[in-house]
């Protein structure tokens, strides 16, 4: 009998629908609402978007979502203030700075301002470090959402060759430091790795986040890899991501784009807010500031 062709796609959407009921459940029995806090400098048509997205899931999950709009103009001093409210505001439990920021402002300056009960982006300086000593704390939310993708299509990553394309801040460098965590052999590139094809081939899971469209072809990875596709780019008015998606999805198990990693994004984003107020209940627990 001929095989039958069983290659899965790798579905965000379903994963973040279950994420959000437990936490919808959670949060019912909290005791009080968690409050994120978003702050948008920058009125592109991809972060109001993004903001939107993000709003919609927290309120469904009983989280209270307030942003904070300011012009593109402000300073960094000005945007440092607004920071420096939300981080003294209890009614807050998180706050994120939506990024990209205007040029005049630095961004490495105004995420090391959030404080880091708070950072539940967990981009901060403090967050990076716990993921690297694997102390509890927020890991960054794209690679979170990557592990738990895997985990919950039974994609094992120990002792597993993964490939994370891309060096970012944000996605790059904490997604190797999470695989190395889970005893993954991480081979991490860069745009002067030389001839990466030759480790994408070689790579039991493939992750790919350089912003560069379909630039996973069906010749850069062997069949049965796992292809985690973090990108995304408007070509033609549709979103599409850095794989080939549709000459390697009868190939490989892979994520959509959109639909896989970005819906975890945000489910994992809404998780860190839910711990984060859950912490804070118990910080005034034990210094005796229950209210």
């Amino acid at each position: 009998m001929p095989l039958i062709n069983t290659k899965m796609i790798l579905d965000g959407r379903r994963v973040a629908r279950s994420i959000y009921e437990t936490l919808a459940a959670d949060i019912s029995v909290l005791g009080t609402a968690p409050g994120l806090a978003a702050i948008l400098v920058w009125d592109s048509p991809a972060s109001i978007a993004y903001i939107a997205q993000k709003r919609k899931y927290a309120r469904r999950v009983g989280i209270d979502f307030e942003v904070f709009r300011l012009p593109e103009s402000t300073s960094e001093t000005q945007l440092l203030q607004t920071m420096d409210g939300i981080n003294a505001d209890d009614r807050f439990h998180g706050l994120i700075v939506q990024l990209p920021l205007p040029k005049h402002l630095s961004r490495e300056r105004i995420i090391r301002a959030i404080a880091p009960e708070k950072d539940v982006d967990g981009f901060g300086v403090q967050s990076a470090g716990n993921l690297f000593f694997g102390t509890d704390g927020y890991m960054s939310c794209t690679p979170k959402g990557v592990m738990r993708l895997l985990e919950y299509y039974e994609k094992p990553v120990a002792g597993k060759r993964v490939a994370v394309l891309g060096q970012s801040d944000i996605v790059g460098k904490p997604m190797a430091l999470a695989l190395i965590a889970a005893d993954a052999t991480v081979l991490s590139c860069n745009a002067l790795t030389h001839d990466s094809r030759e480790l994408t081939l070689a790579s039991d899971i493939v992750i790919i986040a350089i912003g560069v469209p379909g630039f996973l072809t069906r010749d850069r990875v062997r069949p049965g890899t796992t292809v985690i596709d973090v990108g995304y780019t408007r070509v033609d008015g549709r979103g599409v991501g850095d794989a080939d998606f549709e000459n390697l999805k009868d190939l490989c198990d892979i994520t959509p784009v959109p639909g896989g990693v970005g819906a975890m994004t945000v489910a994992m984003l809404l998780e860190n807010a839910y711990r984060a107020a859950r912490e804070s209940l118990r910080r005034g627990v034990r210094d005796g500031n229950v209210r």
